[in-house]
């Protein structure tokens, strides 16, 4: 059963739908860019939910052998994503690393999930501020790494996010399942 909530990504919040959840339905209908960025909601809303009730030694669970993959890992992880493409790229800022390690995987002791996940918001705080006024066409470029100059729209940024998303939220799905068996979308 659906219900509906106010959530600021949708375009007319009398629209927006949740899951029993609480995840934000994405839009059925609608102009590209509340479609894509309802989307990318959905699947930021994924991973937070799978996320949701462990605890720090739980979060911190890897995957399989030799995989050393974690819930945290992958917070931090799309921390640094969100930052890497929407204010290295989309913006054009030159802005420092969100950890150490510049993949985000790498687990610290002193950060538990809360920190991850309130640097993982504030990382999708700033993009969204960022991109607020930007059109779906405007470009970006890409800084480094085997695609290094190739200029991107918000467009493509934001459907690559969708996918990143999706992707890692099928990691997530398997961990969390190993943590506790918990199953579901």
């Amino acid at each position: 059963m659906l219900r509906r909530m106010s959530v600021d990504a949708f375009s007319d919040p009398a629209d927006a739908l949740s899951l029993p959840d609480g995840r934000p339905v994405p839009l059925f209908t609608g102009d590209e860019r509340a479609m894509l960025e309802s989307w990318l909601d959905y699947h930021r809303a994924t991973l937070a939910l799978k996320c949701a009730g462990l605890d720090d030694a739980q979060v911190r669970v890897a995957s399989v052998e030799p995989s050393a993959m974690t819930l945290l890992g992958l917070v931090q992880h799309m921390a640094v994503v969100e930052r890497n493409w929407f204010q290295r790229i989309v913006a054009g800022q030159d802005v420092p690393p969100v950890f150490d390690d510049v993949t985000g995987f790498s687990l610290d002791p002193a950060r538990g999930m809360d920190e991850a996940l309130d640097m993982w918001r504030r990382e999708i705080a700033r993009g969204r501020e960022l991109c607020a006024g930007l059109p779906l066409d405007g470009t970006g470029r890409i800084a480094d790494g085997p695609m290094a100059g190739a200029e991107v729209s918000l467009r493509w940024v934001l459907i690559h996010m969708i996918e990143e998303y999706a992707r890692h939220n099928g990691h997530a799905d398997l961990l969390r399942e190993r943590i506790d068996g918990v199953t579901g979308s």
